[in-house]
């Protein structure tokens, strides 16, 4: 679409909104109205009147100190797509049933714009466990996630995701990167210690739709269990994360 077309069909008052939640969803903490509108060279009364309506609309929520942040409300709608709602709840009890039989924590992730989005999980069974919250949002350069996603995906999907993500511009990707992935589709599976939490070693799988692309991802943060003495090791675990990966994919291609 070109400029000038793109210029009549402008809706000022809806980018105002949007511009608010995208600001709000990349602030790691709650803005002023004074920080939002600043952020946004926006007037306060501009801004005044867009919060109004997206705080009654529930997008977004006033805090008691007076700032603002957003609610859940944009992920319950995203929850809502055909695709979400069926891959959660196919793969829900899966999760469970994996997390009984390796007494470890799991989760699952989907790519969506630059990122990885944490839709599902399952807690182990136990007062130990390493739980991402659904909605968590997710490396791809730096998760096992990360490493699945990139590793499964066509070389041109590869290229764009390495190209739209913001982390590590491409010349600073370590030297192995790419021997990396390649060893990851390969075997099948990422095994790589966390990057963010000490003593946790990630076990990721794929999870494919019917053509053979990757829909989402699913890992086991997995951490050493010294009770009960019986609980399964690692490479027992990745067995388990292995076949329930397949389950999810066979279930999905069912339907």
């Amino acid at each position: 679409m070109s400029e000038e077309s793109d210029s009549r069909y402008r809706a000022p008052a809806l980018d105002k909104g949007l511009d608010i939640l995208e600001l709000l969803a990349s602030s790691s903490t709650s803005l002023s109205q004074a920080q939002i509108a600043k952020a946004l060279n926006r007037s306060s009364n501009e801004i005044y009147r867009m919060l109004n309506r997206l705080v009654r609309r529930q997008y977004v929520r006033r805090t008691d100190e007076d700032r603002f942040e957003l609610t859940l409300k944009l992920f319950e709608l995203a929850n809502k797509t055909p695709f979400i709602r069926r891959l959660v709840s196919h793969a829900t009890p899966v999760l469970r049933q994996f997390a009984r039989e390796a007494k470890q924590a799991c989760h699952l992730v989907v790519y969506d714009r630059n990122v990885l989005v944490v839709i599902a999980q399952a807690d182990a069974p136990g007062y130990w466990s390493i739980a991402i919250r659904v909605g968590g949002r997710m490396s791809l350069i730096n998760t096992g996630s990360g490493h699945v996603y990139l590793a499964f995906a066509t070389p041109g999907e590869r290229q764009t995701m390495l190209e739209d993500q913001k982390e590590i511009p491409l010349s600073e990707l370590p030297e192995d990167f790419e021997q990396r992935l390649k060893t990851v589709r390969e075997q099948g599976y990422e095994r790589m210690r966390s990057l963010q939490v000490g003593g946790v070693t990630n076990l990721t799988v794929p999870i494919l739709g019917p053509m053979g692309s990757i829909i989402a991802a699913l890992t086991c943060p997995f951490i050493e269990r010294l009770d009960p003495p019986d609980a399964p090791d690692i490479e027992a675990a990745l067995n388990a994360l292995i076949r329930t990966g397949h389950a999810i994919s066979q279930l999905d291609q069912e339907t």
